[in-house]
């Protein structure tokens, strides 16, 4: 605040004067803002007052108050749990028996850590202490000239507005835009005399600037449209010149990949009621001068050489066995003596004179377990005297260990390859079956060294260790782990190391030969600075209690405190315990410390009778903006913090923004505690980039000038200073949870956690909370360990509990709630939780939680608004219209000519099948035409010409005799895929009846595919069923009685034995336009079709296919499909009879016994064209993926193969057609050589790659335009973006338009709409038993609203788009290809968006490695995942998460409902596509028999 409280009339003459020609040089515009600002508060900076601090402080007791929580929860209590409780089959995770669990460690990770975090309370403070007077802080009211700008801390919080906006240099945009309101007065206005009602006005902003995002600069809101500043002096014409000078020619590459996140993420309006700091900018806290004392030593070896000597008896160290008891002591003269060994064993007994492996200042792990400190007391010292740097790491358990390839990166990092250790703990560490120590996941070669007694040498008479006085090099290496989880080593100076022992001598009063009681880990830390280095700079006994006795008996180092009456550092629960055993209140002194700066403050021990410490109730919404606010109102959301004392003595602090540049808080702000002091941290070791940003930060002001030269250090600790220069520490950064631009501290929301009665559930101190980022925002996870004896229902209610409690006292959702069993918890060394180990484990998915409860809906609030459907105002007309006028053609595409037959005979000859065949079995009797393989790829059974024509005039004989048939009467074929099957078609073509193939049942499972063809054969009412005798016998079966009634079949006939018999005369139908089949197909919605296709479409789908395919009776083609509707019906049995080609029919079953077959059959018959199902090339991928090399030597070679063509009826599988290519291209299949078909139930094949034609093209499309029905490509790579290829060549004869599905006009290129079709070998029609003729004629016949009027087109129900190509086609034009997108009865609508289930499950199956398959469907506006999970049951819960964050991510979803089921669950058709429908059917029968079912709050 430049001049609050300065009142100009009291200024000098001159300022005056400058201060008037500053304003008019901004009236005028020859200066700009920012320097009228930055000048101004230059000439008013001497002349304001410096305001007092304004804080707030006080303390509490260090359980959790839980009426806090209690008081949160009954508020919910009234509506009772709405939540639908997740299901869980029995068989998953069977506990194990409560004995064989070792309840984890229940003591809490904040004192295992030996770092004392903070001691923070939820409390609900009572009102008769809110009015006490020692809970308020001494309200500091501002000196200013009115009354008006004073403000008291008892604000409740709101934020006001600035009275002076324009002149806070680096305001919000909000004072930004004020500031240019006000630019049309010439001199700005004066703000001293602002009235009270002026001061909290809201200030309404022009609407121009409302919507600014944060990124716009200041300039930017001057601009007017076209760019030009308002008070620019410049001419427009030259400014508009160079602004087109200014743009570059073409968008730099990044702008093709811009993030765009700005247009997908709603972005919440800032709360106008958002507390904003209001004090003055902090000044730097000075520490008191670090005194000298004489007979402080040069180094700390010194001290210890010292001692060594005139002490030798004095006691160092006493260690405590696991029962309490007094190990060992090790006295000064010991230390010494022992240290002064190992230092020359270093020097001079690891290899030879010429090549010693140690140098002095080469860097040594030192690996010691906490319970024998003696040894590691002797390694550090001796490291110190042979001057190498001992890097203290924790003793590796395992080769697993949690964070142990961070610590392989520390040491790379340090460049250490030696490690000191003690004999037992190295016969401990984990070895390799001949005896050496295994290599650990991520660390270096190292070399081991035991350094007990036996072992070392004593130094010759003439050596000495050199101790010079304390410099700058290197000391020792601490480790410290970030909040990503990587371990750095802080590297601490020797003269730091010096400076701080003598710093923390002066604050806490240490004298020598004091007794000192450590239970803290020794390797570093408190622990290490107090017991081991000042401990020994000031010769006092300090007895180590290891952390294995404080588990067992807690009390042992209490008792050790009463027994040698030495001085504690704990905090403040314990008062309350031990006051009554005498303990006073003044020697508890709490300390802040952190890695980096080493100790940050610590409070006095203070004299009988000092003022008690200070306490501050702060309001946690004020803490989660950043400002620290008195809480007044919500006494449940109040969080208590005492301080931590001092600085310590010779530091200077400031208080900086945590993130961002490095710009001093306000007083009333909180923020990262930065220190400059001798005694810390010099870097991180080998890690230069990252040191300079955190030891050598230079505060700046709000201008963004540096205060000074001199360096400081971040602590990584959150805070303020209160009255007094008293330090508070509200959190670490590495514990901040930044969620949707507010702050949360990991500790307080496992504090409220804890509240929730937790002792039934979970285990106190395993708790872990951190943060993930899911669609542009922080997302918080609570991870707990659950007791073994807790039933589903408890850990249920306690999740529902605390997410209630944490969103009352907090005012935050929480993202996800797990809970694992007893144990599982990867642990750091001293047994706290790892937490970066566990969110990686979550994000894995290799957590494996027992229970577990996500909350998506109440925490995503970013997701953006959905789509609300314009009506369609632009009919058909104009938009053809401005298709034209845009120069955008039509998107049509048309396949090439069928070409007329001339000669007459050849029209009889193909005009019907049946007489095709006669024709063949006439002219070419001995022509094979079909080979059938079985699974050795044998050929069982063989067809020519005539031997076909026979077999058929056989069964229509007995159709004749037996069937009792008339003409047009409906013939059910239930044949397996085979020869038989051929036969007996065109047994039914010659008797005048309409064949019906259908797939037999399977025996192995009738009450699922009975049903199905029992339904076809009463819709198709089939009059007869022609069918083979094992079939025939299973319809009649007692297990087939089970599913349908097999007393109503109609006449069944087998055809194996049959009579030679020839008919009486083949039938031959009077016109072409007669039915020649009925084609049965279930769709993937669930639906059963018949199409009815005539002889004269079946005749133009075979020429058409001869066509595209050349195609004639020297060639011969493999066919792996299933031959029962579509176009792998008319491949198999239909193209061999009209074009005389050599059909080899693998039948897909087969495949299951023989994987290979069909690539053999390929490779041996050097087949050129095959044609397969998705199924069949998934199978092949999967499971022969690996087997190429077999494959290859078994001579397996697929380089005659020119095309492989994917028979379907969907948008072309692209992942898997690529693999299958890549997979069998070292068999030498060429990358060219796969293409897929497509086909619907109008038009059997309305694209087919063939041999002719450019090969297939694929684009890439948005994903986002895709769902609001526009296709937008884009680049490979684009974020979003889907690759889709083109469905092979349009067929002879066929015609395909693009259609807008709602108005019938037709669309543009590279629209998304309906594709229609027009050909002569379309479907006549749906067979429907009541003649539904308004639903044919809409599929079948159909007009467009507008352009051709007369043509009449068939409905696919597919949406696609056709896009025209650089390609040629085979007339030289360019070629237009055709993408389909996918069908319009399985898009999901949701949010106003049309999705297609595909690309969400693609997603789903990519999110975990165990998810074998998965399907989407919607269930009352929820979106349901059904996964199939492959791996072990105990990974399902695992997938709920992943699955959750994927659809977030990818599709901008929330899904609502996951399910957990076995693999093979999700039904499948015959041409590999999913059923989602009937899927649903059994979700919402519930006969799925899930594992989990989780259902998103």
């Amino acid at each position: 605040m430049a001049d609050r409280g300065v009142d100009l009339s009291a200024l000098p003459k001159e300022v005056r004067d400058q201060l008037a020609e500053l304003d008019l040089e901004l009236s005028e515009g020859d200066i700009t803002q920012k320097g009228y600002e930055k000048k101004r508060a230059k000439l008013l900076a001497s002349y304001i007052p410096q305001l007092p601090s304004k804080t707030s402080s006080s303390s509490s007791a260090l359980y959790i108050h839980t009426e806090a929580v209690q008081a949160a929860l009954a508020k919910h209590k009234e509506e009772k749990m709405a939540l639908p409780m997740p299901t869980k089959r029995r068989s998953a995770f069977v506990q194990s028996p409560i004995d064989t669990c070792t309840p984890p460690d229940t003591s809490s990770a904040s004192e295992d850590e030996g770092s004392l975090r903070r001691k923070a309370a939820l409390s609900a403070v009572l009102a008769q202490s809110l009015q006490s007077p020692e809970y308020w802080i001494n309200r500091s009211v501002q000196s200013s000239s009115t009354s008006s700008s004073a403000s008291s801390t008892l604000s409740h919080g709101e934020p006001k507005t600035q009275p002076q906006p324009q002149l806070q240099p680096a305001a919000s945009v909000l004072a930004d835009v004020l500031a240019h309101t006000r630019i049309e007065n010439s001199v700005p206005p004066d703000v001293t005399s602002s009235t009270p009602q002026e001061r909290g006005s809201r200030v309404d902003l022009p609407p121009a600037v409302r919507g600014m995002s944060r990124g716009q600069s200041r300039s930017s809101m001057l601009d007017t449209a076209d760019g030009v500043p308002v008070n620019s002096r410049v001419s427009t014409k030259i400014q508009q010149l160079l602004n087109t000078l200014k743009r570059p020619k073409r968008p730099p590459l990044s702008e093709f990949f811009l993030d765009d996140s700005e247009e997908i993420v709603e972005v919440p309006q800032p709360d106008p009621n958002t507390p904003k700091p209001e004090g003055r900018q902090i000044i730097p806290v000075k520490g008191e001068p670090l005194g000298v004392v004489s007979n402080w030593p040069p180094a700390l070896q010194a001290a210890l050489a010292r001692w060594g000597a005139t002490q030798a008896k004095s006691p160092a160290l006493t260690a405590l066995d696991i029962t309490g008891k007094p190990l060992y002591t090790l006295t000064y003269g010991k230390l010494w003596s022992r240290s002064l060994k190992l230092a020359y064993t270093l020097l001079n007994k690891l290899g030879t004179k010429t090549e010693p492996v140690l140098q002095p200042g080469d860097r040594v792990a030192l690996v010691y377990p906490n319970s024998d400190p003696g040894m590691f007391w002797v390694a550090f010292y001796g490291c110190l005297l042979a001057e190498v740097i001992p890097v203290p790491i924790e003793v590796p358990l395992s080769r697993q260990d949690a964070g142990s390839q961070q610590i392989g990166f520390l040491l790379g990092s340090c460049g250490v390859s030696l490690a000191l250790t003690s004999e037992v703990c190295l016969k401990g560490l984990p070895k390799t079956p001949n005896g050496e120590i295994i290599q650990f996941k991520g660390w270096p070669r190292m070399k081991w060294v035991v350094t007990d007694t036996k072992y070392l040498t004593k130094p010759s008479k003439d050596w000495q260790p050199h101790i010079p006085t304390a410099n700058t090099d290197t000391a020792y290496i601490e480790y410290k782990a970030s909040k990503e989880g990587t371990v750095m080593g802080v590297a601490v100076s020797k003269i730091s190391m010096l400076t701080h022992c003598q710093a923390l001598t002066q604050a806490c009063n240490y004298c020598e030969g004091e007794t000192l009681v450590n239970v803290l880990d020794c390797k570093k830390d408190m622990g290490m600075w107090h017991g081991v280095l000042t401990s020994v700079m000031n010769r006092i006994h300090t007895i180590t209690v290891p952390y294995a006795v404080m588990k067992a008996c807690p009390m042992s180092w209490v008792q050790r405190v009463h027994i040698h009456k030495g001085s504690v550092s704990s905090c403040d629960a314990f008062l309350n315990v031990f006051q009554s055993h005498g303990l006073k209140p003044e020697v508890i002194c709490p300390c802040a410390t952190s890695p980096e700066a080493l100790t940050v403050a610590i409070r006095r021990p203070g004299a009988r009778g000092a003022p008690l410490p200070a306490r501050a109730i702060l309001s946690m919404g004020g803490l989660s903006h950043g400002v620290i606010r008195v809480n007044t109102e919500d006494k449940n959301s109040a969080l208590t913090v005492q301080d931590v004392g001092h600085i310590m003595p010779g530091a200077l602090m400031c208080i900086v923004k945590p993130d961002g540049p490095p710009q001093l808080c306000k007083t009333d702000e909180i923020g990262e505690i930065v220190i400059n002091s001798r005694a810390g941290g010099t870097m991180y070791y080998g890690l230069p980039g990252v040191t300079k940003n955190t030891f050598e930060v230079i505060p700046v002001n709000q201008a963004g000038a540096p205060i000074g030269e001199i360096p400081f250090t971040r602590t990584g600790l959150l805070g303020f200073v209160g009255p007094g220069s008293l330090v508070f520490v509200v959190g670490k950064n590495e514990g901040l949870l930044m969620v949707s631009g507010r702050r949360h501290n990991a500790d307080d929301l496992v504090a409220t956690a804890l509240a929730v009665e937790p002792v039934k559930t979970v285990y106190r101190g395993r708790i872990a909370v951190f943060s993930v980022t899911v669609f542009y925002d922080e997302r918080i996870v609570i991870v707990a360990e659950q007791r073994p004896d807790a039933s589903e229902e408890d850990s249920f209610q306690w999740m529902s509990r605390v997410l209630q409690a944490i969103d009352s006292i907090h005012q935050v959702g929480l993202y996800c709630l797990a809970l694992v069993p007893a144990n599982t918890l990867p642990k750091t060394p001293l047994g706290g939780i790892h937490i970066c180990e566990t969110k990686q484990n979550f994000l894995e998915g290799n957590l494996h939680p027992c229970n577990i409860l996500m909350c998506p809906h109440t925490c995503v609030t970013n997701l953006p608004k959905p789509r609300q459907k314009q009506p369609v105002d632009v009919g058909p007309a104009s938009m053809l219209v401005g298709n034209l006028v845009a120069g955008k053609r039509i998107a049509q595409a048309t396949g090439r000519e069928l070409g007329v037959v001339e000669d007459q005979d050849l029209i009889r000859k193909h005009q019907f099948l049946s007489e095709a065949l006669q024709w063949r079995a006439q002219t070419d009797p001995d022509h094979v035409l079909y080979v059938l393989l079985n699974a050795k790829g044998v050929a069982v059974c063989t067809a020519t010409c005539a031997q076909l024509h026979k077999r058929a005039e056989k069964i229509t004989a007995t159709l004749m005799e037996r069937g009792g048939l008339n003409t047009g009467d409906n013939v059910v074929l239930l044949y397996p895929p085979g020869i038989d099957l051929i036969a007996a078609f065109y047994g039914c073509l010659y008797a005048g009846v309409i064949p019906v193939t259908v797939r037999p049942p399977h025996p192995q499972n009738l009450a699922a595919t009975l049903p199905t063809v029992r339904m076809i054969i009463d819709v198709s009412k089939a009059a007869c069923i022609l069918t083979t005798q094992p079939l025939m016998r299973i319809l009649r079966s007692r297990e087939a009685a089970a599913s349908v009634n097999v007393k109503t079949w109609p006449t069944i006939i087998d055809t194996d034995d049959l009579p030679r018999k020839r008919p009486p005369h083949i039938y031959k139908p009077p016109t072409a336009e007669m039915l020649a089949y009925l084609d049965f197909s279930v769709s993937t919605t669930g639906m059963l079709t018949g199409v009815k296709m005539s002889h004269a479409a079946v005749s133009t789908l075979c020429r058409s296919i001869k066509l595209q395919c050349e195609l004639y009776s020297s060639r011969q083609i493999a066919i792996c499909l299933d031959p029962y509707c579509g176009l792998g019906f008319v491949l198999w049995c239909l193209s061999s009879v009209y074009s005389g080609h050599q059909s080899i029919l693998i039948p897909p079953l087969e495949l299951e016994c023989s994987l290979p077959l069909w690539l053999s059959t390929l490779s041996q018959y050097k087949i050129r064209d095959t044609f397969c199902s998705y199924s069949v090339m998934e199978l092949c991928t999967k499971g022969l993926g690996t087997q190429t090399e077999i494959l290859k030597a078994r001579g397996v070679n697929l380089s005659c193969v020119r095309s492989c063509v994917v028979i379907a009826e969907e948008r072309p599988r692209l992942a898997l057609t690529m693999s299958f290519s890549k997979l069998f291209k070292d068999l030498g299949l060429s990358s060219r050589a796969v293409s897929t078909a497509f086909g619907s139930r109008v038009n059997l094949a309305i694209c087919l790659q063939g041999t002719a034609g450019p090969d297939p093209s694929t684009v890439y499309v948005d994903m986002k335009s895709l769902r609001h029905d526009r296709v937008r490509l884009v680049e490979r790579g684009a974020p979003q973006s889907l690759p889709l290829m083109e469905s092979g060549t349009i067929l002879p004869g066929v015609r395909v338009i693009i259609v807008n599905p709602e108005t019938r006009g037709p669309l543009g290129d590279s629209h998304l709409g309906e594709i229609w079709v027009n050909s002569p070998h379309s479907a006549s029609g749906y067979y429907t038993i009541y003649g539904e003729e308004s639903l044919q004629a809409d599929h079948f016949n159909t007009r467009l609203s507008f352009g051709e009027p007369h043509t009449l087109w068939a409905r696919t129900g597919y949406l696609g788009f056709i896009k025209r190509t650089e390609l040629l086609d085979a007339s030289g034009d360019r070629h237009d290809a055709l993408f389909v997108v996918g069908s319009l009865d399985e898009t999901l609508e949701l949010r106003g968006l049309r999705y297609h289930p595909i690309d969400i499950e693609t997603s789903v199956s990519r999110a975990h490695r165990s998810i074998a398959e998965s399907a989407v469907f919607t269930w009352t506006n929820l979106l349901v995942v059904v996964a199939e999970l492959s791996g072990s049951e105990q990974e399902a819960l695992d997938l709920v998460p992943l699955v959750t964050n994927v659809v977030l991510e990818e599709h901008h979803l929330i899904v609502g409902v996951v399910v957990i089921v076995d693999p093979g669950v999700i039904p499948i058709n015959s041409r590999g596509e999913k059923q989602r429908m009937h899927l649903r059917d059994s979700f919402l029968a519930d006969q799925l028999d899930p594992i989990y079912v989780a259902y998103n709050m």
